[in-house]
């Protein structure tokens, strides 16, 4: 290959490219490598394949690190409003779904082809299907990068290399290992935004709801969010699961509020005085879906009718809808989570150029990064600042 590249950026995903994009713009020579034959495919699988490409509400506090402050100087840099106006330069139509997530209203691969237009218009080389060996450091400067494509040398080397989640895509560890190589601190990583799967009775009871859904509020510790909840085969997903999953640790408990509108208390005691004759699960069917209903009255023996059931066993039965506690056995893992907790410890990096503090000319972006976003389209957000604050530098 007859190419001297200034910048070689590892990982042609949504930080990647970005990151390629600007450093193109500012003139330099970009080498945009990605070991995958499919360039951008979490972005093209993501939001049911619509791309949830960015939150109008990203800001700090939908982010977890164990540096919380380090991403607010990358997502002041780079706003919602700004990819907006890049997506709205390219004529792609958006909608927004719900709290702020916005969707392509055809496909995710119209943001795939808008980045590599962008790549194209930028002047930067990008090659897929290009396997990465040994990245080392060079004298007096730079790197040396070993590829499938020859060994090459340049001033900056861009890790991009995403983190463990969706294996079937090419998710690997190779990001956290070159870091390590350069003797830089890996928080421990682990499935974020992903369903929790539970044991022997909690689990039956979840196969026999296959498929029910229900808005619930769902809580971990101080932390809770209200969204949709999803029975499965394998115990419980949805958004609100998937958003407390990053918050749960293995042998902690999680609180699910099936009926967060309803005092269901109340209203099944007001019931009784009123309807006597119902069969609790009728009313219950009220507050929750039918099924749902018909299978908390069978999981907690409170069945018949109103009038035949005393105050304590309606209680017993209100406060399982109204404050579930539940233990799960553990998550899908990284098969299913739609993104990494923990990675590069942001302690050694820049927090305004996403540089290695230790190694100049060495930068991390996106979810290699001890940065993770909320479900929603905040992590794609993040891969856009970050990438957009090193393709500044680079």
């Amino acid at each position: 290959m007859h190419f001297d590249p200034d910048v070689i950026i590892l990982g042609a995903g949504a930080a990647g490219m970005m990151c390629a994009i600007e450093a193109g713009k500012r003139g330099q020579r970009v080498w945009l490598v990605d070991h995958a034959q499919k360039i951008g495919e979490k972005i093209r699988i993501s939001g049911g394949g619509r791309c949830n490409f960015t939150n109008i509400h990203a800001a700090p506090e939908h982010y977890l690190s164990s540096n919380p402050h380090f991403c607010k100087s990358a997502l002041r840099g780079y706003t919602p409003q700004d990819f907006i106006a890049l997506v709205e330069k390219h004529g792609i139509a958006y909608h927004e779904k719900t709290l702020g997530q916005l969707f392509c209203d055809e496909s995710a691969q119209q943001i795939i082809t808008m980045l590599l237009t962008e790549c194209h218009d930028a002047g930067v080389r990008v090659d897929k299907d290009v396997t990465v060996g040994a990245v080392t450091a060079a004298e007096p400067g730079g790197y040396c990068v070993e590829t499938s494509q020859g060994t090459h040398q340049c001033r900056s080397v861009v890790v991009a290399t995403g983190g463990l989640s969706i294996p079937k895509i090419g998710a690997s560890k190779f990001g956290y290992d070159l870091a390590r190589h350069f003797g830089m601190d890996i928080v421990e990583t682990r499935p974020a935004l992903v369903p929790l799967t539970f044991q022997s009775g909690l689990l039956d009871f979840c196969k026999s709801l296959t498929g029910v859904s229900v808005d619930a509020r769902v809580a971990c510790g101080r932390t809770s969010f209200a969204e949709g909840l999803l029975f499965t085969h394998r115990g419980l997903s949805g958004p609100s699961i998937l958003q407390i999953s990053s918050y749960w640790a293995e042998g902690g408990d999680i609180t699910v509020n099936l009926a967060p509108d309803t005092d269901v208390t109340r209203f099944l005691i007001d019931r009784k005085a009123a309807q006597p004759k119902q069969e609790i699960h009728n009313a219950l069917a009220e507050c929750v879906p039918k099924r749902l209903a018909q299978g908390l009255c069978g999981f907690y023996g409170v069945d018949g009718r109103l009038a035949d059931l005393s105050h304590e066993k309606i209680r017993l039965l209100a406060q399982a809808v109204n404050g579930w506690q539940l233990r799960p056995g553990g998550t899908e893992g990284y098969r299913t989570a739609e993104v990494t907790l923990g990675g590069v410890d942001t302690r050694g990096l820049s927090s305004r150029t996403m540089e290695s503090q230790r190694h100049p000319g060495l930068y991390f972006i996106g979810e290699v990064v001890d940065v993770t976003g909320h479900l929603g389209g905040y992590n794609f957000q993040w891969a856009w600042a970050s990438g957009y604050a090193a393709g500044q530098v680079v």
